[in-house]
């Protein structure tokens, strides 16, 4: 058992000599991903191997457990063999959102170089960190609902708070006094995961409580998350401003830790731009109702008290939204009343102007019905991870927005108009995926056939070559025959060279300059030229 005891740490602290004696041991492939274990302790790491991802050791023993898969073993350069498990690359989303509800954190790593070009062990790199607070799989997150993250850093006896969603990029902060106020905020939003510095344990707020009752994850991180300098440098380079004025936060302190301990946290984790959050909003907490935990329970805002269901509830009862979007709005309204009475009526002036002018209301719920989660689509292209599906849908859903503003240009409420007025018909975007995409491409990008006829010339050209392979050979060989006066000239093919130029040794004095040997046969040289693409891209 001494490998086990090695890698789970748990009965036996070895010297740094004699874990590096048994580092050696292994196996260089086992070595690598110890180091990259090394580096991402506290997460299940989905080690690509071939078509699976798979895990070692107390991953192993955790993953196979909970996803009920089976428990083997793999050779490791010790007597023991590895605890191991493993998963088909093409279904880790569900085995991932599994561990992910369940409060894991699961490190992907990537193979990064092709295996078949690759010299020695193949380059792999963690791409991305999911956790309960930074999930993007849209199948298992409730589209009426925000996923948020919360991250909480306790100052003395103030609390920074700054809430993020990163599938709609929606971000947030303010600062609060007083715990109780702290918890109010933590069950208004009621985050899939909290990230907070060592002090919150410390502040009076029953965590275990959170845990149980709300099935928020909590990770505590390291104290450099939150240095004042690197949290304000984190921020302004995100924005892309000098000075934190620029944003409007300058007067949060406190706020402003936390805000760039989550997008420090969010950087490390997700390893892509998150360009699409391109805003932050300081927010005080007594510009809406305070209502406590038991009154948010009691009155059922958003749930019922015993079924913990939607249906049954105030939001239930109102919620008569055609998207996502507004359904994810309308939650935000009824968790978070205005008491501003000046904003409360000119909400209502709005509601009353769509109330008496029920036609034109209905021809906007017509044009907002088929419009997709824009919001999260524009999350899944920002980290890349669209689909060409996606994509069409995206365009579908933008096609919408010069109807829905031609109808709002009649509306006289100064909120409406407000919208009218800020509404980017983004008319060019949706014009550049219609002729670029397919109207009904494949799910996935390997299965081709996305791009529309006509739009790029070299996707044409590539894929009229693998359409007509034979047409596009047989003329390319006769026209090098021709600008080449060698009339035995050949296109053959093998598998390890491809497709090459075949010349008889007659002829080889003849060959031009451009000709790279490749082959040599008995007979004939076989040659490539590396000018083919661009004069076939000319042709």
């Amino acid at each position: 058992m001494r490998i086990r005891k090695l890698l789970r740490v748990r009965f036996v602290v070895y010297s740094f000599t004699e874990q590096e004696k048994i580092m050696a041991e292994l196996t260089p492939m086992m070595q690598k991903y110890m180091e990259t274990k090394e580096q991402y302790k506290d997460c299940i790491l989905f080690y690509r191997l071939g078509d699976f991802y798979e895990m070692f050791f107390d991953d192993a023993i955790v993953a196979s457990k909970e996803l009920e898969i089976a428990l083997t073993g793999k050779s490791c350069g010790l007597e023991e063999r590895a605890p191991m498990c493993g998963i088909p690359y093409h279904a880790v989303e569900t085995y991932l959102a599994r561990l992910v509800s369940r409060g894991y954190k699961v490190a992907i790593c990537e193979q990064v170089e092709d295996p078949k070009t690759a010299k020695g062990i193949v380059k792999r790199e963690v791409t991305r960190v999911v956790t309960p607070g930074t999930n993007l799989n849209m199948q298992e997150l409730d589209e009426g609902k925000n996923n948020y993250l919360m991250a909480i850093v306790c100052v003395g006896d103030h609390f920074g708070v700054s809430t993020a969603d990163i599938t709609t990029g929606d971000c947030f902060l303010t600062e609060l006094d007083k715990p109780q106020k702290l918890l109010d905020e933590i069950n208004k939003f009621v985050p899939a995961e909290i990230i907070c510095n060592d002090a919150f344990f410390m502040s009076g707020i029953d965590t275990e409580d959170l845990k149980d009752r709300l099935r928020i994850c909590i990770f505590p991180l390291d104290n450099w998350y939150f240095d004042d300098s690197l949290c304000k440098r984190t921020l302004r380079e995100h924005f892309h401003v000098n000075t934190l004025e620029g944003l409007g936060i300058q007067d949060y302190d406190s706020g402003v830790i936390a805000a760039g301990a989550l997008f420090q946290y969010l950087n490390e984790t997700q390893k892509t731009a998150l360009s699409h959050m391109a805003s932050i909003r300081p927010y005080s907490a007594d510009k809406f109702m305070l209502i406590d935990s038991s009154s948010r329970r009691n009155l059922e805002l958003v749930e019922t008290l015993r079924e913990k269901q939607k249906r049954g509830s105030l939001l239930w009862v109102l919620d008569k939204t055609k998207t996502a979007m507004g359904a994810r709005t309308l939650r935000g309204y009824v968790e978070q009343p205005l008491i501003d009475a000046s904003e409360i009526r000119a909400r209502l002036e709005a509601v009353e102007e769509l109330t008496q002018r029920p036609m034109l209301r209905d021809e906007i719920r017509e044009y907002l019905n088929p419009i997709y989660d824009l919001e999260r689509l524009i999350s899944r292209i920002s980290y890349q991870s669209a689909n060409p599906r996606d994509m069409v849908a995206f365009a579908s859903s933008l096609a919408m927005i010069p109807y829905i503003r031609q109808v709002l240009q009649e509306f006289e409420a100064p909120v409406l108009k407000k919208i009218y007025e800020d509404m980017d018909p983004l008319e060019d975007v949706t014009d550049l995926i219609k002729r670029a995409i397919v109207d009904e491409p494949p799910l996935a990008q390997k299965d081709g056939g996305i791009i529309r006829e006509g739009y790029h010339a070299d996707v044409d050209k590539y894929r009229r070559s693998r359409t007509d392979g034979k047409k596009w050979l047989a003329e390319l060989e006769a026209r090098e025959k021709e600008r080449t006066g060698i009339k035995t000239l050949k296109i053959k093919y093998s598998r390890v060279f491809g497709y090459a130029l075949e010349v008889t040794n007659s002829f080889k004095d003849q060959v031009p300059d451009n000709y790279v040997r490749k082959q040599t046969l008995t007979n004939a040289e076989r040659y490539i030229c590396l000018l083919y693409t661009s004069d076939a891209a000319d042709d």
